[in-house]
Order: structure tokens, then C-alpha cells, then sequence
């Protein structure tokens, strides 16, 4: 299994980040190799929403759709993402968003997951820690790009 970690601290507040990773439907304009993105359903729970969701990944020659489960629980500053179907053989992702007090929001992003076809796990494994990087930096681009730094932040 592959797996990535990775924490940040931004100028922006835990609700901002949280929505903006919670935009499923926005993530072709902004996501590294991700070519299109359709919400399946939308269910409230106790706390947050579940929806189902599926994502086109467009790398080199590989292109592929998979679906997920994604939980937004905004009441704990967390998304969870397990893997529904597709190309991998297990998929599964949280995001957690914090009070960094004056410094903003620290953000965590973890990620585990395994591909089907071995090729493709190997193929992908040489750029994974690189790839998962350009990911949360794509979201910290985003973020800037659409909020101002929290007042007293800075970026």
C-alpha cells in the first residue's frame, strides 16, 4: 500500500479550507490530472453530508474513472474519502482542518491506497510522494487564489 502524509499551516480559517476541499464539483479547474468530476447523490447525516462522487484522473496514458464516498463532517474540520469503485484495489483519505491561532489553519492530509494492476502501481509509485505534494499544493494555490489571508496571517 502507498501512503502520503502531510501538514501545513495557511493564512485561512479551518471553515474556508474545509469548503474549499469539500467542492468536489470545482476540482477539474484547479486539481493536477484530474480531467472531470460529476456528483452522484447528496445525503445529510448526523453532523456533516455524505456524497458520492466520481473523479476522471488523466495521467500521461492513463486515464481513469473512480468513485468515492466523501464524508463531510464540518462540525469536526474533517472529510473522509473511501473508495467506492474503479482502478484501485483500496483508497481511502482524510482531511483535518485546525485552529493554528494567529498563524491560520493547519491542514493534514493523509492518503493510503493500492492500485489493481501492479504496472500501474509501479508506474505510479516512482511519482506518488511528488504527485500527492502538487495535490495539497494545488489546494493551497486555490486558497489564495479565492480568500484574502485571515487578518493578522500571513501567507
Amino acid at each position: 500500500m502507498t501512503r502520503h502524509h502531510e501538514e501545513k499551516v495557511l493564512p485561512f480559517t479551518p471553515a474556508q479550507m474545509f469548503d474549499l476541499v469539500a467542492d468536489v464539483a470545482q476540482y477539474p479547474e484547479f486539481l493536477p490530472w484530474t480531467a472531470a468530476a460529476r456528483i452522484r447523490s447528496r445525503s445529510t447525516i448526523a453532523g456533516g453530508e455524505v456524497m458520492e462522487a466520481d473523479l476522471v484522473i488523466s495521467f500521461k496514458l492513463f486515464r481513469e474513472r473512480f468513485g468515492s464516498r466523501v464524508t463531510l463532517l464540518p462540525d469536526e474540520g474533517r472529510i473522509l474519502t473511501e473508495y467506492l469503485d474503479g482502478p484501485f484495489r483500496h483508497l481511502k483519505s482524510v482531511w483535518s482542518f485546525a485552529e493554528a491561532g494567529a498563524a491560520g489553519c493547519k491542514v493534514t492530509f493523509d492518503v493510503d491506497f493500492e492500485f489493481r494492476n501492479a504496472i500501474l502501481a509501479g508506474v505510479i509509485g516512482l511519482v506518488f510522494n511528488e504527485a500527492m505534494t502538487r495535490v495539497v499544493r494545488a489546494f493551497e494555490t486555490r486558497a489564495h487564489a479565492l480568500y484574502p489571508p485571515v487578518a493578522g496571517r500571513q501567507a
